[in-house]
């Protein structure tokens, strides 16, 4: 059955989730549907691996539409969302002289999403895109919000847009072919979802960890991706453009538990030792770790996000890594505010608290990051 998650946004604007095992089957028909009438062409942005996997499926539906079709491949992983790729996608697209009223459809995970959003803000001043995540962590969240960006040498998705997609659709059947650490970045952050939003979706990730592999079924796999992204909706219908001057519970911002620490353990791994929600997850325990210690967090609270973070697999090791150079790459977190990194903090499972750095002593972050590297 198609779970739909709507996404309202101001003025009217918005889009809806499908989600449903097949539902790649029926992305043509989804395209013709929320496409300008005068839509002729679709370009499909994937890599290698995916695209053998789905983009039979993907080009065959847009074709029965009547859409012509052309497919760019870019590379995998993180270190390929530059502005040397970007150019490469957008002057290819100007080849195949998409128009103002074509579109572009991101088939994959997180980077493939991310790159073909922004390609799409920029080329011809924006054009319209569609979503297909293909990993259980774009499913659940990159997918979500309209943020799109590349990275840059100093640092993560420093040069983006907000382009919202005119629509997502999400096929559980694509999670079948993912590797291990693929369904273990997306339970971190899956998890994370639950820390921030509430005490119900939280328990309702822990259980389905607990009991994926014995009586858990794909309805319910469906029924868990609709209550996470119905939450991230909840939060982006409310903030869209995530303002800098919100700092309750209803901000996006609250979004970036964990991101704060991940996106330096990234950096200065080069983005090649971590899939994104494997650095959550060891981000998720520092800001916990960091919670607890400034009388926040109970340390039964901790404890239970810590349990939780197990059931999602193994993390990468990270106890070589220099306390330095992290926090050096702390330092140019794009969160900051004033010159100080905000950090999205716990009071319990289900309530954050934003707080600006210059209140966290460095003997409590240094602690707190050796904690969760271990």
């Amino acid at each position: 059955m198609m779970r739909r998650v709507p996404v309202r946004l101001s003025g009217g604007r918005g889009y809806e989730i499908e989600i449903d095992a097949g539902a790649l089957d029926n992305l043509g028909a989804t395209a013709r549907r929320v496409l300008a009438p005068t839509a002729r062409r679709c370009a499909i942005i994937s890599n290698r691996r995916v695209f053998d996997l789905y983009g039979a499926t993907v080009v065959e539906s847009l074709r029965a539409q009547g859409f012509g079709v052309a497919s760019l491949l870019i590379g995998d992983g993180e270190r390929h969302k530059s502005l040397r790729v970007a150019e490469r996608v957008l002057e290819s697209l100007a080849a195949l002289g998409l128009e103002r009223s074509d579109a572009v459809v991101a088939l994959g995970g997180g980077v493939v999403g991310d790159l073909a959003g922004f390609v799409a803000a920029v080329y011809l001043r924006g054009i319209a895109w569609l979503q297909a995540p293909t990993t259980l962590l774009a499913q659940i969240d990159a997918s979500v919000g309209g943020k799109t960006a590349v990275n840059t040498r100093t640092g993560k998705n420093l040069i983006g847009a907000f382009h919202q997609p005119r629509a997502v659709v999400i096929d559980t059947r694509t999670l079948q072919t993912l590797p291990p650490r693929e369904l273990t970045a997306g339970w971190c952050e899956a998890i994370k979802q639950g820390a921030i939003g509430s005490r119900r979706l939280f328990a309702q990730t822990r259980n389905y960890l607990l009991h994926a592999n014995a009586t858990e079924s794909s309805a319910q796999l469906s029924d868990l991706i609709a209550a996470q992204c119905a939450f991230k909706a909840r939060v982006v219908a409310g903030d869209e453009r995530e303002s800098v001057a919100r700092t309750d519970a209803r901000s996006r911002r609250i979004l970036n538990f964990g991101h704060t620490v991940a996106h330096a353990l990234e950096a200065v791994t080069n983005f090649r030792r971590f899939r994104h929600g494997e650095a959550v997850g060891r981000g998720m325990l520092a800001a916990a770790e960091i919670s607890n210690r400034l009388g926040l967090l109970p340390s039964s609270e901790l404890e239970l996000l810590r349990a939780t973070v197990r059931l999602a697999g193994r993390l990468p090791h990270a106890d070589d890594l220099d306390a330095g150079l992290l926090l050096s790459a702390l330092a140019g977190d794009k969160k900051s505010v004033g010159g100080h990194v905000q950090w999205v903090l716990l009071e319990r499972i289900g309530r954050t608290r934003i707080v600006s750095g210059r209140e966290i002593p460095p003997k409590i972050l240094r602690a707190s990051l050796r904690a969760a590297l271990i």
